[in-house]
């Protein structure tokens, strides 16, 4: 399974501290967050839920709303755990964002996602052991091992992406990707 969590490898650029409060989307978001965690898709570990669930704000832009960084998905969830990314500057390794919290450490990964996808609206990533160790046949999984939160993890991801919208993260874990979150969601279930 993925390395120890040792906090965000970027760096975060508050365009504005404001949450994103007024996104009809963001409640549907938060029940996605509860089930998972139900679903034990995205375990709890020294206090926080390993995994992060986004979706893109509207059809053409890469700007997404995405869980806060070491957020426990199974608690009351509010507008101020979730952060809007509207870019990223991977020479920098700087996010640029909106919210009340850190973004989630996989920030660069879910831009680079939504940036290669247009038809993709929503990505759910868990790291699940079952699934792991149970990979569905002729599942896509990375070459190689990379840590989280990285530039090398992105392009190991982007390597085998294509058209696939559920693939492992080689000692990592999974990523479902929809059209929209029902979608990125049910394949879970």
């Amino acid at each position: 399974m993925s390395e120890q969590y040792n906090g965000v490898k970027f760096s975060t650029f508050f365009i504005e501290e404001m949450a994103p409060e007024n996104d009809p989307k963001l409640k549907q978001l938060m029940n996605w967050c509860n089930e998972f965690q139900k679903l034990n898709l995205t375990p709890i570990s020294n206090g926080a839920s390993s995994g992060n669930l986004s979706y893109r704000l509207q059809p053409g832009s890469n700007a997404f709303v995405i869980t806060g960084t070491q957020l426990a998905l199974n608690r009351r969830l509010s507008a101020n755990n979730f952060v809007t990314v509207w870019d990223v500057d991977f020479t920098k390794k700087t996010v640029y964002a909106e919210g009340l919290c850190d973004p989630s450490s996989e920030s660069m990964l879910h831009f680079a996602i939504y940036k290669m996808r247009p038809d993709i609206n929503a990505i759910f990533h868990g790291h699940s052991e079952e699934m792991l160790n149970n990979p569905k046949p002729n599942t896509p999984i990375t070459r190689n091992e990379a840590p989280y939160g990285t530039q090398e993890l992105v392009g190991e991801v982007l390597q085998v992406l294509q058209n696939n919208n559920y693939l492992l993260i080689k000692n990592h874990g999974f990523l479902s990707l929809g059209a929209n979150m029902d979608e990125a969601g049910n394949r879970m279930k």
